[in-house]
């Protein structure tokens, strides 16, 4: 069986709408899981207009998944930090404080669609941030950084369950560390900014943490628990989160970059991180607080 999932704004939801669908798919009754918020039905195929229907309702502001119902509930969370679990992209917000804001948020988007190559993105921005003073680091994160809505339940109920959650960015471990221990993820892994005489260096520690980098991730924290990828909820929204997007039994492209979407098959544009908990079965009165 495969189950069908609506999420959208809180209170937005309409049960018309749920029903007409569930109707026209041949689904099971309709579950509410947070009522006008979140939905599901289950049906016996994947339906042919999939994803016309999705279009449909991605202009009513609603996110539309169906995947397959067995095993939906994961053991392990890895996440991207940057746009994902927190509102921000890290780099972008030490750049402003170098002057270079905009010229380096115009490359951290384009190296985000896939249109540069990651590490070569990586290493001309950090280059431009030489000379900063290493306290610069605490205030962005102390004044700058705010996180991504549903994360702390998000990782939370998880863990709660039996998750594993594990933060894995091509960010930065300042910044990782600090987020990691706020939302209660059990380790986080980033590259590290090279330190010179109190001064940022320019550089960065290698290996430098890419798209491999978050693939081995996956591989190693799996092996190490001693399960199969298939039960790994993977959440990122840049191109290089794609090899752990889609190696991942549940790869979710989060208010992705446009080339990340189309890549994947589970996309959700208009719900907070709690739709991740929604997409597993999880009601509101299950959420546990973080």
């Amino acid at each position: 069986m495969f189950v069908t999932t609506l999420i959208a704004r809180p209170g937005a939801l309409d049960a018309t709408l749920v029903e007409n669908l569930r109707n026209a798919w041949g689904g099971t009754d309709a579950v509410w899981l947070s009522r006008g918020t979140a939905a599901e039905f289950t049906q016996p195929a994947v339906p042919d207009n999939r994803w016309s229907v999705w279009d449909d309702l991605q202009a009513q502001g609603i996110d539309l998944v169906v995947q397959p119902g067995e095993g939906r509930r994961k053991r392990v969370l890895l996440a991207d930090m940057d746009s994902t679990m927190i509102r921000q992209e890290c780099i972008d917000e030490l750049a402003a404080e170098a002057g270079v804001g905009a010229h380096v948020a115009r490359i951290t988007a384009r190296a985000m669609n896939g249109e540069l190559d990651f590490e070569a993105a990586l290493l001309e921005r950090v280059g431009l941030l030489r000379g900063l003073p290493e306290e610069i680091i605490q205030r962005v994160v102390d004044t700058r950084i705010t996180l991504m809505p549903g994360g702390a339940a998000l990782v939370a109920t998880m863990r709660a369950n039996g998750a594993y959650a594990a933060l894995v960015s091509g960010g930065f471990t300042a910044f990782t560390a600090r987020i990691a221990a706020t939302l209660g993820f059990d380790e986080n892994r980033a590259n590290t900014l090279l330190v010179e005489d109190g001064m940022l260096s320019g550089d960065v520690a290698r290996p430098i943490l890419g798209r491999a980098a978050k693939v081995e991730a996956l591989r190693e924290i799996t092996a190490r628990l001693g399960i199969a990828p298939g039960d790994v909820l993977a959440v990122g929204d840049g191109a290089n989160d794609l090899g752990m997007l889609g190696l991942a039994g549940t790869g979710v492209a989060l208010h992705a970059k446009p080339t990340v979407q189309k890549e994947c098959a589970v996309r959700v544009n208009h719900g907070d991180l709690t739709a991740l908990l929604y997409l597993q079965g999880y009601r509101d009165e299950d959420f546990v607080a973080g």
